[in-house]
Order: C-alpha cells, then sequence, then structure tokens
C-alpha cells in the first residue's frame, strides 16, 4: 500500500537562474511553486541523480491547476513554458516506488521577468556623450550579452556536474552490487567445495568398513 502524499511548497526568488537537489522519499509526492509574471519564459531540467530505477514522474500545472506538461518514470527531462501571471506548480512524484527513494536535481531559468527599473535611467546620469566618440548604448549591448553568454555557461555547467554526479551514483551501485554476487559467490563455491569433500571422504570411510 502506497504511503500517504508529502506535499512541499516552496517559492523561488525572481533571480534568473535557481537550482536545487533534495531527496524524495519512496512512496511520497513533492510540489513547488514559481511565481511568474506575463509573457515571460519558465524552463526547468530535471534528472533522477540516485535511486533504484533512475526515474521519477513529473508535473506542471499553470496557475489555473491546468496540467500543461507529464513525464512517467523518466530520468530527466527539460520543458519550456510560454507564462500568465500567477503561480506555476510543478510536482515530483514518487508513489510508484515503495521502498527506493530518489535523488534528485532540477534548475529553473526564468527569462523576459522585467525589473522595476527603467533599464535607460542610467543615461540621465551620462554626461558629455560625445567625449572619446564612445556610443555608451552599444557598450551596454555588449555588457549584456557577455553577461547572456556567461548565464549560458553557468547553466552548462551545473548541468553537466549533475549529469556526472548520477554516472558516479550509478557506477557506486554497481560496484556495491558486483561486490554482493561476487561474495555470494564465493560462499557458494566453499561450500561446494565442503560437500564435495565430505561426501568423497564418506565414501571411503564406507569401504574401509567393509573391508574389516
Amino acid at each position: 500500500m502506497l504511503a500517504a502524499l508529502f506535499m512541499v511548497q516552496a517559492v523561488f526568488s525572481q533571480s534568473l537562474d535557481s537550482d536545487f537537489t533534495f531527496t524524495l522519499p519512496a512512496g511520497q509526492k513533492e510540489c513547488f511553486f514559481q511565481t511568474m509574471k506575463k509573457d515571460a519564459s519558465l524552463e526547468i531540467e530535471y534528472q533522477v541523480l540516485d535511486g533504484a530505477g533512475l526515474d521519477v514522474d513529473f508535473f506542471i500545472y499553470s496557475p489555473s491547476g491546468q496540467l500543461l506538461f507529464s513525464d512517467y518514470r523518466k530520468s530527466d527531462g527539460v520543458h519550456t513554458v510560454e507564462t500568465e501571471d500567477g503561480d506555476y506548480m510543478f510536482c515530483f512524484d514518487n508513489t510508484f516506488s515503495t521502498v527506493s527513494e530518489k535523488l534528485i536535481f532540477f534548475e529553473l531559468i526564468l527569462d523576459n521577468m522585467g525589473t522595476d527599473e527603467d533599464p535607460d535611467d542610467w543615461k540621465e546620469y551620462v554626461h558629455g556623450t560625445d567625449m572619446l566618440d564612445m556610443k555608451l548604448e552599444d557598450i551596454m549591448d555588449t555588457i549584456n550579452n557577455v553577461k547572456a553568454r556567461l548565464g549560458k555557461s553557468l547553466h552548462i555547467q551545473t548541468a553537466l556536474r549533475a549529469y556526472e554526479a548520477r554516472d558516479r551514483n550509478l557506477q557506486e551501485s554497481n560496484f556495491d552490487r558486483v561486490n554482493l554476487w561476487s561474495v555470494i559467490n564465493l560462499i557458494i563455491m566453499v561450500l561446494v567445495s565442503a560437500i564435495q569433500v565430505y561426501l568423497v571422504r564418506s565414501l571411503f570411510e564406507d569401504k574401509s568398513k567393509i573391508h574389516t
């Protein structure tokens, strides 16, 4: 019988990039919330790093409660949502497993969230823009381009670290299984050898008794 569902609610800050790693117990479900603005973009990437089967059920719901995406028994996935005003809910479901807990990593990337400040406010504090014939707009575009590229690089590095952690956990699990079966085979071989020695000795003992 499945354990009762356990739901955790968390609201992330309005940063452009957030990631989180947590343990999802067997037979339980955990949900998270992210507040979004209209005409923004929400990208969610998740991976199961450890646990039997390396799989989990995943769901995304709109602020009105409509199911937008659903994954069943997947080890990883990426989904992008064009958002409206409200709280989006995404859930990780491990109720199909009654024994194994799962270690899950996920990352949120928020685009076009906007800020309360006018991006052109900096121009009010600039005087003498003709000095050195520099175009401040071009400089700001270059800085924003570099910032976007750095953010993308950070995202790729985070994803690679998550893949590396999952592969390491899988290798350690396989190593433990190989050691376990090796010990079991060794014990069986010792038992079989002991039984064979006993049977051979018993045959010789029976012959010697008959001869006397």
